[in-house]
């Protein structure tokens, strides 16, 4: 298969034309309109990949698209092709390092803290019941209807639920295209902001410049691929490790070099010692 028939194909679950197809305010604004139901008006344009940590010693993170409303209310949200089996305390990291950033120094009112929404999209049901999506917040045990209200949710979506009665019909219509982001698909949705959306992604799949990009991302991987890490010495994959550790996360890294989590782990372990 050739580049240009994989860029066609990609769907927007891939990272690199979900980043593409993000850096439009208004593909953002589309897509948070349909899963909140809402009408959000952004402060800024959206960041995608959004560095963040809390010192140079601690864990980085790279946030897909970061994003800011009139109200100062913050949306990251993450798309999520395979099952890394740790998203519920991933999520909770990236909650604490957003948290972590929100107040200047000396500031001891916490309630000027802005209202968070971490939301990630998956093609596959994180929690088994079948469910298109689970919203997370605070409550007590001992009283089930008293809400902590801190500000905090965390939305997982599922392209493939099956119980349609429980969302909106627009949202299992952007869910799908997520998924399968192609003119099939866009032709059957009866959405007309989803329809508009296409259009957009039509035109940033179109153009020279996401080939390029695309082209060098793919050939970039192919390059780390043919440099044999995933059975080479240690020293050779400690070197390849610095060269991605600041550039890619651990799941990404795995992913490319087609070895385990556990395995990059170990080695970045090795290198900060």
């Amino acid at each position: 298969m050739n580049q240009r028939k994989l860029l066609k194909e990609l769907n927007l679950l891939d990272k690199f034309l979900f980043d593409e197809a993000m850096d439009d305010p208004e593909n953002v604004k589309t897509m948070l309109d349909i899963i909140l139901s809402q009408n959000t008006n952004l402060k800024h344009p959206p960041q995608t990949e959004k560095e963040q940590r809390t010192s140079t010693d601690n864990r980085q993170i790279r946030l897909d698209v970061y994003a800011i409303d009139e109200d100062d209310v913050i949306y990251e949200v993450e798309a999520q092709k395979e099952n890394t089996h740790n998203l519920p305390k991933r999520s909770r990291l990236y909650q604490g390092i957003i948290d972590s950033k929100l107040l200047p120094p000396g500031i001891i009112d916490f309630n000027l803290l802005n209202e968070v929404l971490i939301v990630l999209i998956m093609p596959f049901d994180l929690f088994g019941y079948g469910l298109y999506r689970y919203t997370f917040q605070m409550k007590c045990e001992e009283v089930p209807e008293l809400k902590l209200d801190d500000g905090a949710t965390r939305i997982f979506l599922n392209t493939r639920g099956k119980h349609p009665e429980l969302v909106s019909p627009e949202l299992i219509e952007l869910l799908k295209y997520m998924e399968h982001s192609t003119d099939e698909v866009s032709e059957v949705c009866k959405s007309e902001r989803i329809q508009k959306m296409h259009r957009r992604i039509c035109q940033i799949k179109a153009s020279e410049k996401t080939e390029v990009k695309y082209m060098q991302s793919w050939e970039e991987k192919i390059l780390i691929k043919q440099e044999g890490i995933a059975e080479g010495k240690l020293e050779e994959k400690q070197e390849l490790m610095r060269k991605l550790a600041n550039k890619f996360s651990i799941e990404q890294i795995a992913e490319m070099l087609e070895i385990d989590i556990s395995e990059v782990e170990n080695i970045i372990k090795e290198l900060a010692k």
